[in-house]
């Protein structure tokens, strides 16, 4: 018998305007009906991506949004409690290459029907004024008031200590918005650069690399130094990730798979390498399996009045507690920031 040859072929280079279609294709026509309020989500976050990162979308890809960009005068006269999706896709398909200009007169129709006054969010304060900016209504300047809020809120790092999903992803907004998803300096002080690490951290002791991209894409826009750890962890996760056609209902890690990437494209790796096709696509990644967080958290509260805020004592506590895998998760967490005893020392909540 003849000896066996194998063939090694390199994996072909993905052509950009190709995935970008894929993609578009999925997002605007495929996964979801254009009424329903996560189409808008879905499509204002895909656009977003690629709009602060600089980038230009295929003709091929501008074309899945015709429908939506011809009748989008109709649906925020009928839809003007979703005007922040609606005006955010408007502008970002502007920018990155379709032809028109209704941004503009959105803008001063919104700011003429006083959509912004119903608003009850400074987060979502920020985040129109900021669009309306966009469309040429006033400048990016936020009411004094407002600033001092926003601000305030940020720089109460103890908040981002603890598990608060919410509070952390308003954190990286607000950020995006103060700094024009970083083409102005925001500005931001030592305790909200502090909040953003604490933030990051307690991401990747979760496993969350959805919230730990957005921090690393945060603290550059803040234009801060970023831990070389967190963005290849980022990165990892990113490649792992699972994409299959289906026509089961899309409920995945999109949100995720499209940070990671953009995170990718902020750091100039490759994004977006899975094969993309332009049908309803899922992404799925591989589930954490440390559950380092939850274990964490459960032993530090059974402690009760042993527990203490040092970490060095801490740690030789928790090593014979957590899983080899998930205490060696923990330390690596720790050699990421050098400031970790003082993240530790609010998140332990020791004391009275």
């Amino acid at each position: 018998m003849g000896d066996v040859i194998s063939f090694d072929f390199a994996k072909p280079q993905l052509d950009e305007g190709s995935q970008q279609t894929a993609l578009a294709q999925c997002f605007a026509r495929h996964r979801r009906i254009g009424d329903d309020v996560f189409w808008l989500k879905e499509n204002a976050e895909f656009l977003n991506v690629h709009e602060t990162s600089g980038k230009r979308l295929s003709a091929q890809a501008l074309s899945a949004y015709e429908v939506f960009y011809n009748d989008v005068e109709h649906r925020l006269r009928f839809f003007p409690q979703y005007y922040r999706f609606l005006l955010s896709i408007t502008l970002d398909l502007e920018a990155l290459g379709f032809e028109g200009e209704k941004g503009p007169a959105l803008c001063a129709w919104t700011h003429e029907a006083q959509l912004v006054d119903a608003e009850l969010s400074d987060l979502q304060r920020a985040e129109a004024a900021r669009l309306l900016t966009r469309g040429g209504i006033g400048e990016m300047k936020l009411d004094e008031a407002l600033s001092a809020r926003l601000r305030r809120f940020i720089s109460h790092s103890a908040t981002f200590s603890l598990p608060n999903k919410k509070a952390a992803y308003e954190l990286t907004h607000i950020v995006f918005y103060l700094s024009d998803y970083g083409r102005r300096d925001p500005d931001i002080g030592a305790e909200a650069v502090r909040s953003l690490m604490f933030a990051g951290t307690l991401a990747l002791i979760d496993e969350n690399a959805d919230l730990l991209a957005e921090v690393c894409l945060a603290l550059r826009a803040a234009r801060q130094a970023v831990p070389q750890m967190w963005e290849d962890w980022v990165h990892a996760v990113s490649a792992q990730f699972q994409v299959t056609a289906e026509t089961s209902p899309p409920i995945d890690d999109y949100h995720e798979y499209l940070t990671c990437n953009w995170l990718a494209m902020a750091t100039g790796r490759e994004s977006f390498v899975q094969d993309l096709s332009p049908e309803r696509m899922l992404f799925r990644k591989s589930r954490g399996h440390r559950g380092v967080l939850r274990a964490l958290s459960e032993h530090l509260y059974h402690l009760a009045d042993r527990r203490v805020e040092d970490w060095a004592t801490m740690r030789r506590e928790l090593e014979g507690q957590l899983a080899h895998e998930a205490y060696a998760h923990l330390l690596s967490a720790e050699a990421a920031y050098p400031e970790f005893g003082q993240f530790f020392a609010h998140f332990a909540r020791a004391g009275s």
